[in-house]
């Protein structure tokens, strides 16, 4: 889960060669980044400090306690800006994002005043290194990520299809653990989601700290979402929905993103790894697919740290027992109360069990689980491109 007004976006397969002066731009940005990573904390404050300066209205955009925001928005914008020499790929994510942070009520001049605190508050740390050449190439690609953003947001205010935000009250709240709760949300209007995307949501004992949430089914004829929330030590949302969600609640939700599907018409066989709740998604997609007989080869590894921690493995092996295009392979960290399973991370897993270059690969769970399992992925001689992902920090 994850709050900004810019979400974290995925790492993406390599581009096509871009024209030269975009790749210019990249490296100014790249090189300067470098000077300017080690006042982070310092950059962050001041871009704050600009935008509630240039713009008294952002304020209302972010918590009551900016600690609850920690940087979230600058770090979300400068891996945006660094991927700018990636079009192809980016434009997208930034449709989706643009869609989704109508929410907000981002006007143009939210927009001008993001951009000017950002490369205000680079100026001031960076000193002699902050040249017209460097200004020039931080302004033209946030240019270009703000356009694509607020183009989307028009062209859905245009079709008047897709409300800015929808609202759904909770129904059900039980805790599958001490730290994991399930909820359902009956919606007030039907949402247009995928199986296997997420949402961003606010939840009314947090306001205004928009966390990102992946549905744990497909879409249902009657709206209602499904999630599984686990509270994270700091975690300021996640804790507040594990502890004191009750139904009755009313959340809200943004438009729904990300890109994790399986395309049933290539027929190549598919390779879906998932840690923690980040069975969701996965679990999603699967109950999608079993609206079909004929599905590609599909197996799913399913990790944790301890056995006890799989708490959707039975259902999964139940579904499997009747989908038999389904094989589903738990591993576990630590194997101390179940010495028959098998002993592994996702990461260790996928290079014991491989190969897997033919098939289409999903990865779903905490940040560090996806970095190291992509990682190995790649060394085994897997391609980038049959490797989607939707990485967002738990809190």
């Amino acid at each position: 889960m994850t709050d900004s007004l810019i979400s974290p976006v995925p790492e993406l397969a390599p581009p096509r060669k871009a024209p030269q002066a975009v790749t210019d731009l990249v490296e100014n940005i790249e090189r300067t980044w470098q000077f300017a990573r080690p006042y982070r904390e310092e950059v962050e404050q001041e871009f704050y400090r600009l935008l509630f300066h240039l713009s008294p209205s952002a304020r209302e955009f972010f918590p009551v306690s900016m600690q609850a925001e920690n940087g979230r928005v600058v770090r979300a914008l400068i891996r945006v800006l660094r991927l700018v020499h990636r079009p192809d790929d980016l434009v997208p994510v930034l449709r989706q994002l643009g869609r989704d942070h109508r929410k907000f009520g981002l006007r143009p001049s939210h927009y001008e005043a993001v951009g000017t605190a950002l490369l205000g508050s680079l100026k001031h740390f960076l000193g002699a290194v902050w040249t017209p050449e460097v200004e020039r190439a931080w302004a033209e690609a946030y240019t270009l990520v703000a356009r694509a953003m607020q183009d989307a947001a028009a062209d859905a205010e245009a079709d008047g299809v897709e409300p800015p935000y929808w609202t759904g009250t909770v129904s059900e709240h039980h805790r599958l653990s001490w730290d994991l709760a399930l909820v359902r949300v009956e919606l007030d209007q039907a949402m247009p989601y995928r199986a296997g995307q997420y949402v961003t949501v606010e939840v009314p004992q947090r306001p205004r700290l928009w966390r990102c949430l992946s549905p744990a089914n497909a879409p249902r004829t009657d709206g209602s979402l499904e999630f599984h929330v686990r509270a994270v030590d700091g975690g300021w949302v996640s804790r507040a929905i594990v502890g004191h969600t009750q139904p009755g609640d009313v959340w809200k939700f943004g438009a729904p993103m990300g890109c994790l599907r399986v395309d049933r018409e290539s027929r190549r066989p598919v390779l879906m790894i998932a840690g923690g709740t980040g069975i969701a998604p996965i679990q999603a997609i699967i109950d999608d697919l079993g609206r079909w007989v004929d599905n590609p080869e599909t197996t799913l590894l399913y990790g944790a740290r301890h056995w006890d921690d799989l708490y959707a493995l039975d259902r999964l092996y139940s579904f499997s027992t009747s989908n038999p295009w389904l094989t589903v392979w738990p591993v576990v960290e630590d194997i101390s109360s179940t010495p028959d399973a098998e002993r592994a991370t996702t990461a260790e897993a996928v290079t014991r069990w491989g190969p897997w270059t033919e098939h289409d690969i999903l990865v779903s769970g905490p940040a560090a689980m996806i970095e190291a399992t992509v990682t190995e992925l790649l060394r085994v001689g897997v391609h980038p491109s049959q490797i989607r992902y939707d990485p967002f920090l738990t809190a």
